[in-house]
């Protein structure tokens, strides 16, 4: 499925309806003040950390699971192979990270921005997003499946394959995105807006259930709906 981008600005702080009874996600602005230098070499895993902002960490390799970020910044984080599971990101920013491997199940990002992501393939399975906002960036392969994810925005991104498999998405919105694969097999999604971002290829059609499409996008998904329904076009 490919359909034209359009420039949209529906994916708001209000929560109004952008149109269609779609809700948009509820995005608290995020900005930790009062911050304290450190060294990625002080963090350790389980740590928990407040107010602190963390500038070209190489935290590549490291142990950090189950470690606590309250308040922090972290501009320009080395991350690739660092072990991230059960960790909590907590008022946020993450901005230029780069991981050719994210290795992050089961983490909890609350309030959080991440600006400009370079990952390839980030493993987020069974995360719990909450009012997460993901703006520009490359990821090669976003894994989501099993996640929760309430009040979420992806906005400018290009992701080679976004995985939702069996994920539960509350009031999300794709602005302006590019996404080669997006599965949705066994998703539970509602009020998901998908309106300005172009799709190569669907999988999981019936996961569709509750996301919010424009009518060129609707034309592009025929031949796929028709063949997933058994439908004879003559």
């Amino acid at each position: 499925m490919a359909a034209p981008r359009r420039s949209s600005s529906r994916a708001g702080r209000s929560g109004a309806a952008p149109g269609g009874g779609t809700d948009a996600p509820r995005i608290d602005h995020v900005d930790p003040t009062g911050l304290v230098d450190v060294t990625g070499d002080s963090l350790a895993a389980h740590d928990d950390r407040e107010r602190e902002r963390l500038v070209d960490a190489d935290l590549a390799d490291r142990d950090l699971e189950g470690v606590v970020l309250r308040e922090c910044v972290l501009e320009a984080p080395r991350l690739g192979g660092a072990r991230l599971r059960g960790a909590r990101f907590v008022e946020t920013v993450v901005a230029d990270s780069f991981a050719p491997e994210l290795a992050a199940g089961r983490s909890t990002w609350h309030d959080v921005r991440v600006e400009r992501p370079r990952w390839g393939s980030a493993e987020l399975f069974d995360a719990d997003w909450r009012s997460v906002r993901v703006v520009g960036g490359k990821i090669d392969y976003l894994n989501l499946r099993g996640a929760r994810l309430t009040d979420v925005v992806l906005e400018g991104c290009s992701i080679g394959e976004l995985d939702l498999g069996g994920a539960e998405a509350l009031r999300v919105a794709l602005v302006d995105c590019r996404v080669g694969t997006l599965d949705v097999t066994r998703a539970s999604l509602a009020h998901v807006d998908l309106r300005t971002t172009s799709f190569d290829r669907v999988d999981g059609l019936d996961g569709l259930r509750g996301a919010t499409v424009d009518a060129v996008q609707l034309q592009a998904l025929a031949p796929a709906l028709a063949a997933h329904l058994g439908l004879v076009v003559d």
